[in-house]
């Protein structure tokens, strides 16, 4: 399923990203029924890690505009996660936690992220979430494994998720207004510009907060007493 997760969406990805216009032409013509289609495929292409979230995020700009293609993505977002955790979950089965309780160093760090309470775990996954670089579907079969509540797992997404869905969604949007008028074009480039350096920030912020928290955790390793033979 790793494997899976990591090579499926990149494939798919270039695919959907090299039929975008007819794909957003026909969504768009089809109004309603258009979003609730792309929502709902969003949804099941993404939890079973057939298209990476970025490209049907821009679609969704593509098609729709911001006002409409943004909470489109983050309902597919949501719809996605639920989808990744279930089956993650069920294929995993309780074999992940069984390996993590018998190293005690282990079960040490698991304690500190997940067995803090709802609130600190809240907070962990949707720093996880923020950064660009943070892959959906890998992240949803981790966390699921390692059975991560699921309320905080679905709200923690959509709360990280929703920066990088915001800034994919508007640069389609700009590309699509440049497409069908004659702007400057260091316009779209110093959108990109700046949809970078803010990615760039929030990222670097959420790195170093889950730094942070990991880094307290061979103290909290070391506290705990041997195991008896």
């Amino acid at each position: 399923m790793a494997i899976a997760s990591a090579v499926m969406p990149g494939i798919g990805g270039v695919l959907l990203l090299y039929w975008i216009d007819p794909v957003g032409q026909w969504l768009r013509g089809h109004q309603e029924f258009g979003l609730a289609l792309y929502t709902v495929a969003f949804a099941v292409l993404s939890g079973l890690a057939l298209l990476p979230t970025y490209a049907q995020a821009i679609l969704g700009g593509w098609a729709f505009g911001f006002a409409w293609g943004f909470p489109g993505a983050l309902v597919g977002f949501a719809g996605g996660s639920l989808i990744g955790y279930f089956v993650a979950r069920r294929a995993s089965g309780g074999r992940v936690v069984e390996l993590i309780q018998e190293q005690p160093k282990w079960q040490a760090v698991y304690d500190a992220l997940l067995g803090e309470g709802f609130w600190r775990t809240l907070g962990l996954v949707t720093l996880l979430r923020i950064p660009p670089n943070s892959p959906f579907a890998i992240t949803n079969l981790v966390m699921a494994a390692t059975r991560v509540p699921l309320v905080a797992f679905i709200i923690g997404t959509v709360v990280g998720m929703a920066p990088r869905t915001g800034v994919a969604v508007y640069l389609a949007v700009t590309l699509e207004d440049l497409a069908g008028a004659k702007k400057p074009w260091w316009m779209f480039v110093t959108s990109i510009i700046c949809a970078v350096i803010i990615l760039a920030i929030i990222g670097h912020i959420s790195n170093r907060a889950i730094a942070r928290v990991t880094n307290q955790q061979p103290e909290a390793a070391s506290q705990t007493p041997p195991v008896e033979q």
